[in-house]
């Protein structure tokens, strides 16, 4: 190794490390204001991007790679939120409020495509990216403010598990669109991917713990290797067949039962965390932003209009499991944030050079939803108690520990 290469590895080191040091104050502060860290990380990505004509140790290919790795993991450690059972219950519970939720929110994206007179396949991606919630803003945000008892929690969950299986669908759809391939293709692979995560569900329910079994271990690092192998191999095998990598990682996650998940969670979640920053730095990397003010106003009219229609959306959903004015008060406002689903959503148009500005609208409108929501939701109580002229501390109906769902 020539001494060329050793200090190029020297400055290649302190990069990364300062890059991680950097990202860890970030989160750190976001910790403190309990909020989520994805507007910061994307903020860095932007940072980076500008600094794209400096001399640099790392190429962007690294990042790239940590990004992928990052996606698959976020929509594995989603999977294992959820059983088979959990996942039926919830689709029965919030059929029609998902229903509505799909009509309110993927509109207004799709809308301010084609009026913009972008190419239709973009409008399509802009829809996803307002419709889909955050699941990692939303429980954190949940867990922070103490609202897992509450009795609006379960209708807020059922409509985010709701989306989440929306995207079996959508995703391989939007795949095939950007391809170039018909609408009747399009439609074929939606039934494919119907069918595998069908099939998938069947064999978490009945086999399942057998895999789970195979899979468990005292040992964490045969555990770690033998599960991130799984993953990826899945979800590699999801993307061959054009139904998306996150998909495949979502299944698997739903596939391993209770008696793996501590080991999972405990192992994984660094992980993700690591990797997942890699994902939202490398979006934010190829986005212009000198583009940002030009499509500022159209960030700013989705991002109010979105809200107002998640408000509804969470106010029907918790009125249906009996929550009062205040609980779906706290529903609705903690759908707004927007998070890592709609970044892979917009990602996806990007990558295949569909239309200049969907990244920079994608990026502003989370950054101002996943900023607006956790605040929102903060004064839903005092909002709602103005609203309804009731008094400011909770009713038995809407308390911690009442009724779950």
């Amino acid at each position: 190794m020539t001494l060329a290469a050793v200090g190029g590895n020297s400055v290649l080191l302190l990069e990364i490390g300062g890059l991680l040091v950097v990202l860890g104050t970030l989160a750190r502060l976001a910790d403190r204001l309990r909020l989520s860290p994805i507007p910061l990380y994307l903020v860095v990505g932007l940072i980076l991007g500008q600094l794209r004509g400096e001399p640099i140790a790392f190429e962007e290919e690294v990042i790239e790679v940590g990004a992928e790795i990052g996606l698959v993991l976020l929509l594995f450690m989603l999977g294992l939120e959820f059983s088979v059972e959990e996942l039926s219950e919830s689709m029965r519970r919030s059929l029609r409020p998902g229903l509505a939720d799909i009509a309110l929110n993927f509109t207004p994206g799709l809308a301010a495509g084609l009026l913009l007179g972008w190419d239709p396949v973009a409008a399509v991606l802009l829809g996803g990216v307002t419709y889909i919630s955050s699941s990692g803003v939303i429980s954190k945000v949940l867990s922070d403010l103490g609202r897992l008892g509450n009795r609006e929690t379960p209708a807020v969950l059922s409509l985010l598990v709701f989306e989440d299986l929306a995207m079996i669908a959508f995703l391989p759809f939007v795949t095939v669109l950007i391809a170039g391939a018909s609408l009747l293709g399009g439609l074929g692979l939606v039934a494919l991917a119907l069918l595998i995560a069908t099939a998938a569900l069947f064999l978490a329910a009945r086999h399942g713990e057998a895999l789970s079994n195979a899979l468990d271990t005292r040992s964490n690092e045969v555990f770690l290797l033998t599960t991130l192998g799984l993953v990826l191999v899945v979800a590699g095998a999801a993307e061959g067949l054009r139904l998306s990598a996150a998909v495949g990682a979502f299944l698997v996650g739903l596939m391993l039962s209770r008696q793996v998940e501590a080991q999972a969670r405990s192992l994984f979640e660094p992980l993700r965390d690591l990797f997942a920053a890699a994902f939202f730095i490398f979006f934010a990397l190829g986005i212009d932003v000198g583009t940002l003010p030009g499509v500022a106003p159209t960030i700013a009219l989705l991002a109010v209009g979105t809200a107002a229609t998640k408000l509804y959306t969470g106010w029907v959903g918790a009125a249906a499991v009996g929550a009062g004015p205040r609980g779906r008060a706290r529903a609705g406002t903690v759908l707004i944030a927007r998070g890592e689903f709609s970044i892979v959503i917009a990602g996806l148009g990007t990558t295949a050079g569909l239309e200049s500005d969907l990244a920079a609208v994608a990026a502003g409108y989370v950054l101002a939803t996943a900023l607006l929501g956790p605040l929102l939701t903060r004064w839903a109580d005092p909002l709602a108690a103005r609203l309804r002229r009731a008094p400011s501390h909770a009713t038995p109906r809407d308390a911690p520990g009442t009724t779950p769902g």
